[in-house]
């Protein structure tokens, strides 16, 4: 079994919180499309994509152009995102079901969320302190002839933060 990788992402910078839009409905404003594009091309520029690769996104409006934006500059066809609306506003734990949760035959999965729920998660499997912020990546490595699974908790390794 190949070495498996898990791409936590979290979304662009969006609009302010307001009482005019619900907070699941607001959208990436230039700024956070213009950084997210600048770390997609780096992710791209890592040919991380498989034939095994498995795309999950939050239903919240930002966090579903955000990974449109980074589907689109990896190549990667918008229709296979898999929308989880569990991932929206969750607790990591239950992000990581979300992920244990992916078949055998997966070995890329790119997951894009919320804050503190990917932070939380990216210290919990790697035994790291991490801060994500809006488009920042945190790349985490399975050990060898593991599964998604079989992910808990201290079992990956967090290769680097792409930001």
């Amino acid at each position: 079994m190949k070495r498996k990788t898990l791409y936590l992402i979290r979304h662009a910078k969006a609009e302010e919180h307001s009482f005019k839009k619900r907070d699941h409905d607001r959208n990436l404003i230039q700024q956070g499309k213009e950084k997210a594009e600048r770390v997609a091309k780096e992710l791209a520029g890592k040919s991380i994509l498989t034939l095994d690769t498995i795309v999950i996104s939050s239903t919240a409006n930002r966090t579903i152009q955000t990974a449109i934006l980074f589907c689109d500059t990896l190549q990667h066809p918008e229709a296979d995102i898999q929308q989880e609306k569990s991932i929206y506003e969750a607790h990591f734990l239950d992000i990581l079901t979300v992920i244990n949760a992916v078949p055998d035959t997966a070995d890329t999965v790119i997951l894009f969320g919320h804050n503190p729920g990917l932070s939380d998660l990216t210290n919990y499997l790697c035994g790291t302190y991490v801060d994500l912020r809006p488009s920042d990546i945190a790349v985490i490595a399975l050990p060898e002839d593991f599964s998604f699974a079989e992910l808990s908790n201290g079992a990956a390794t967090l290769k680097e933060i792409l930001s």
